[in-house]
């Protein structure tokens, strides 16, 4: 069944609504907490040159409709939505395998995805990805302190304005969609909730064993929110991976689009258009 270019797909654990550019392998844009798809613009273009890209909205972001607050987890409602957000691309659309795209809260899922369905996932292209963050008191507190609605309705804009530290029009759009946060009450519940999820031992990483697929791991030098030489050599050294560095914030391919998108264009390159446990919709065999 084919798409438009703007559409909602809808998965047993909510809907997401997707913007399609391109064709080819696909490439699936997951952006961070707030945020959304349009966080992206200054690389969809050229990640779109022989390929197919997908930016997600999450739910409650974007266009995406506010999920269920009443069973929302979070992260991990988004990692586990991702997955029946990508079996329907793939069986229903015959787009897989994939690869992830994911900053932030959109990293983790993109991993607990990949670990979940490796059959669907090609590739990881990681931003500042959230679940390598030591958990003690102070990290628990700040996570629960954002999690808190009226501290989230007072801070969330005043954050971004913090770990987006280089300004253009992408980053200004970002830094606009987090000022909603203070506007819109269900938009902020969703911010509190994500940033509530942080802190629970779900979102551990660390002491997990990585995902088994080729995996390029980027980030801000300047990253105030997760910190390169904290988080960042964690997440590097949980993941057997080298860490790339930019001088930016939090979002390194909104903020330094083309020094971001040369190193992912050389990953990307190596990256089969298939996968030995694909299996192509409708038969048993694999492609």
């Amino acid at each position: 069944m084919p798409l438009a270019s703007s559409s909602q797909i809808v998965t047993r654990l909510g809907t997401f609504a997707i913007k399609v550019r391109g064709t080819g392998p696909t490439v699936v844009l997951l952006h961070a907490n707030p945020g959304s798809s349009c966080d992206y613009d200054g690389v969809v273009e050229q990640l779109a040159a022989g390929r197919r890209v997908v930016a997600v909205d999450w739910p409650g972001y974007g266009s995406s409709p506010m999920p269920e607050l009443e069973t929302f987890r979070g992260a991990m409602s988004y990692r586990d939505g991702l997955v029946g957000l990508l079996d329907v691309l793939a069986y229903e659309h015959g787009w897989g395998p994939f690869v992830l795209v994911g900053n932030s809260v959109g990293g983790f899922a993109a991993l607990g995805a990949a670990k979940e369905r490796p059959d669907l996932v090609t590739g990881l292209v990681l931003v500042a990805p959230g679940g390598f963050t030591a958990q003690n008191p102070l990290t628990r507190w700040v996570c629960r302190s954002l999690g808190r609605p009226a501290v989230a309705k007072r801070m969330a804009k005043p954050l971004a304005r913090i770990y987006l530290r280089r300004r253009n029009e992408t980053t200004c759009r970002a830094l606009a969609t987090a000022g909603t946060i203070a506007k819109q009450p269900a938009r902020r519940d969703i911010f509190a909730a994500v940033w509530r999820s942080f802190a629970e031992p779900e979102h551990d990483l660390r002491h997990q064993p990585p995902p088994k697929v080729p995996t390029l791991l980027t980030w801000g030098r300047f990253d105030p929110v997760l910190p390169v030489f904290i988080d960042g050599r964690a997440a590097a050294k949980s993941l057997g991976v080298t860490l790339h560095r930019y001088p930016t914030g939090h979002e390194p391919y909104g903020e330094l689009p083309s020094r971001w998108l040369s190193d992912v264009e050389q990953f990307l390159t190596g990256i089969p258009a298939t996968n030995e446990r694909w299996v192509i919709p409708g038969t048993d065999e694999a492609s």
